[in-house]
């Protein structure tokens, strides 16, 4: 265990409160730590439509946590437009429409366990999206069930670093 928050202390800077449940099993919290790095560097995402994912996916999932993490993240460094925030946190359109078809792609991602239908995917990849970005929301989707469903059960306290943005 000990090994694995050591990793997770370098990838953040602090250890998150949330990792203290996932670590009880380390190749959760490994897990969701690969997972998420790999995320970011690989599913082909600009960092604001990296947080319209986990964003899109924590609201669906109602975790509060990730919602307050991640709205940090979109604010601060992946400077997602406040509009576009306020929108993602109160579940309403974006106003910029890539985003926007990002968001609705993602949330029917969910919504239909990972089974949207052909119509679904024609738009999203109209949007300008490719197959790359849909597997890239499979793996988001992997990471926030980890993440999500762990705080649902262990309900960590959000770090003060997030506290700015509890929802």
């Amino acid at each position: 265990m000990a090994a694995v928050l050591e990793r997770a202390q370098k990838s953040v800077g602090f250890i998150p409160n949330m990792y203290a449940g996932m670590a009880v099993v380390p190749g959760v919290l490994d897990t969701y730590l690969d997972g998420y790095k790999r995320f970011r560097e690989e599913a082909g995402f600009t960092p604001p439509e990296q947080e319209v994912v986990f964003l899109a996916i924590s609201r669906f999932n109602g975790c509060d946590y990730c919602q307050a993490a991640h709205s940090m993240i979109a604010d601060k460094k992946s400077k997602v437009p406040q509009d576009s925030l306020a929108a993602l946190r109160a579940g309403r359109t974006l106003p910029d429409a890539r985003l926007e078809a990002l968001r609705a792609f993602t949330v029917k991602m969910v919504d239909s366990r990972g089974n949207p239908s052909e119509a679904d995917v024609t738009a999203f990849r109209e949007a300008g999206f490719e197959e790359r970005h849909i597997l890239g929301i499979i793996l988001a989707l992997a990471v926030k069930t980890l993440s999500n469903y762990t705080n649902h059960l262990f309900k960590p306290k959000v770090d003060e670093v997030f506290a700015d943005y509890k929802v």
